[in-house]
């Protein structure tokens, strides 16, 4: 059994931030000297912002987004395009559509996917207040920007069959090489998915 190298309070931020996606132990043992080192320019504002947010970052009762209002800032913009809703797995990639500014329009987050091999089935993301949404917003088309696994398109197909006997163009995100793409780097899927929804030049 290794000895103990610092103090519990030491070993409590480090076992924290190790849970942090992305940091194993040794990150955060790195990460966590490294706030030590920069006590007051970084740690002492980081507890203070992580006070902050945990008193009031809140999650939007409409779209599932996080902000410090409900509804959040995106729900409450009058400029977005108010017929087209944006369903999105999390809340990431909310934000990733966001930072690319390719379109102002509503979200719905589900929270995750449906994944039969794991037990996670349609009442364990937020799927039963998607067609109320769809219906009090009179939505015209839903765009499923969900991701191109076997998870994400099983969610895709369920909500298709979800919203099929409402009025609603379904629409999904393109699937194939990315800007910048070269053929020779791209795996197999990536490519196989370009060719079958080829576009007219």
């Amino acid at each position: 059994m290794a000895e103990r190298i610092a103090g519990p309070e030491i070993e409590r931020l480090i076992q924290l931030l190790a849970r942090l996606p992305g940091l194993g132990p040794r990150s955060a043992r790195r990460v966590a000297l490294h706030l030590i080192r920069k006590k007051e320019e970084l740690l002492g504002p980081l507890a203070d912002a992580m006070a902050v947010a945990r008193e009031r970052i809140m999650t939007c009762s409409e779209c599932g987004n996080v902000d410090t209002s409900d509804p959040c800032t995106i729900c409450s913009d009058s400029r977005r395009e108010p017929g087209v809703l944006v369903v999105v797995e999390t809340v990431a990639d909310l934000w990733a559509l966001e930072r690319a500014g390719a379109i102002r329009a509503r979200y719905h987050v589900l929270g995750g996917t449906l994944s039969p091999l794991d037990g996670i089935g349609p009442r364990d993301i937020n799927l039963e207040s998607l067609v109320p949404h769809v219906l009090q917003r009179e939505i015209r088309e839903v765009i499923l920007a969900v991701n191109a696994t076997v998870d994400g398109q099983t969610t895709a197909h369920y909500v298709t069959d979800l919203l099929a006997p409402h009025e609603v163009k379904v629409t999904r995100l393109a699937h194939g090489v990315p800007v910048g793409g070269e053929l020779d780097y791209l795996d197999d899927g990536t490519l196989s998915a370009a060719i079958r929804q080829r576009t007219t030049f």
